[in-house]
């Protein structure tokens, strides 16, 4: 089998990624050939392409955080692991690989979506789900009449906050610019332009502090998030989206977050401070990992198709144009996910 995949070669503009076609293996033992229905642009395959995202593989490498698909092919089961079908709807973390119309992965590390769900709804709720879902009730443990903070209210993660946190009952204050305030608001969050006093506006419509604020900017900001908090209350840093654009060891610069966070959350006032990592676990309790990560896709997926959330997809790209799709996610203009596709035109 042949599979068309995007290349990112080097560090370089977006402008800079390549189309090529390779012969696909055939699964192995626990593994399954997914053909990818819809794959997503996140904050990661931006730091990738400045060659600053943590952790990140060696050029040249194919993109593409997770996939939504359907399974094409299966090797021989290995005992103890879900059994998949042909022709099975599944979702997958992926870190990279994504941006391609056919891969070979695990088979653990498929999910099932539910029917009733389409493959681009499912895509914008992998990455942004499962990460949105962790922070709020494995990191933060948010509850119902709690008052949180969310930065970028109208991203891909930011936007999926909003509506799990709305839908519990949790009151959100969502920062954005002056253009997407409208759209936070329809999501139910208090909008709150981020080129203001945040932390003054904060105080305004929290008194005594907030329970949480979900912080993806860092830089000098996040001393705001941090002195934001009630008694009690949880700063859970998940990005340096203010250093994007800056030069240096992206590695450096997540070092230095996450020293800061430590300081704090050892400082003896109540406040806890956490650097969010979607991966952790994973490589030393890959079971725990891949059983909790399906739980939570599956309860994120109920609530898609029970109408309690609504899946915020911007726009969709076909595969061959993911350099504009990429362009377009740096615009700053997004509201909700970017999609790839296989095939088709941009919508």
């Amino acid at each position: 089998m042949q599979a068309t995949e995007v290349v990112l070669p080097a560090v370089g503009e977006p402008e800079s990624l390549e189309l090529r076609v390779r012969e696909l293996p055939q699964p192995g033992p626990g593994q399954a050939v997914v053909r990818m229905e819809a794959s997503g642009v996140t904050f990661a395959e931006q730091q990738m392409r400045r060659g600053k995202y943590y952790d990140m593989p060696k050029f040249p490498f194919v993109p593409g955080y997770d996939l939504v698909g359907v399974v094409e092919q299966l090797g021989p089961p290995e005992p103890g692991r879900p059994r998949l079908s042909v022709g099975q709807r599944v979702a997958a973390l992926t870190k990279t690989g994504g941006w391609a119309d056919h891969v070979l992965l695990d088979a653990a590390d498929l999910v099932p979506v539910p029917d009733g769900v389409t493959a681009a709804e499912a895509e914008t709720l992998v990455t942004n789900g499962a990460t949105a879902w962790r922070m709020l009730y494995r990191t933060a443990k948010v509850r119902p009449g709690d008052t949180i903070v969310v930065h970028g209210a109208n991203g891909g993660v930011g936007s999926v906050l909003v509506q799990l946190a709305r839908s519990n009952g949790i009151t959100v204050i969502g920062t954005a610019s002056a253009r997407n305030q409208q759209a936070v608001a329809g999501m139910g969050a208090l909008p709150v332009d981020y080129r203001g006093d945040i932390p003054a506006r904060v105080r305004e419509l929290a008194p005594d502090g907030v329970a949480a604020v979900f912080d993806h900017v860092g830089g000098k900001g996040i001393e705001d998030s941090w002195r934001m908090l009630a008694p009690g209350g949880t700063l859970v840093s998940y990005g340096s989206a203010a250093t994007r654009d800056q030069t240096g060891n992206g590695t450096i610069t997540v070092l230095k977050l996450v020293a800061r966070l430590a300081v704090w959350n050892a400082l003896p006032n109540g406040r806890s401070a956490h650097f969010f990592n979607l991966w952790a676990g994973k490589a030393r309790h890959p079971r725990q990992y891949r059983a909790e990560l399906r739980e939570d896709l599956t309860q994120i997926f109920d609530l898609l198709r029970s109408g309690a959330i609504e899946a915020k997809i911007d726009r969709v790209y076909p595969l061959q144009e993911a350099a504009a799709a990429l362009r377009h996610a740096e615009s700053g203009t997004v509201v909700g996910k970017v999609v790839l596709t296989p095939g088709g035109v941009a919508e």
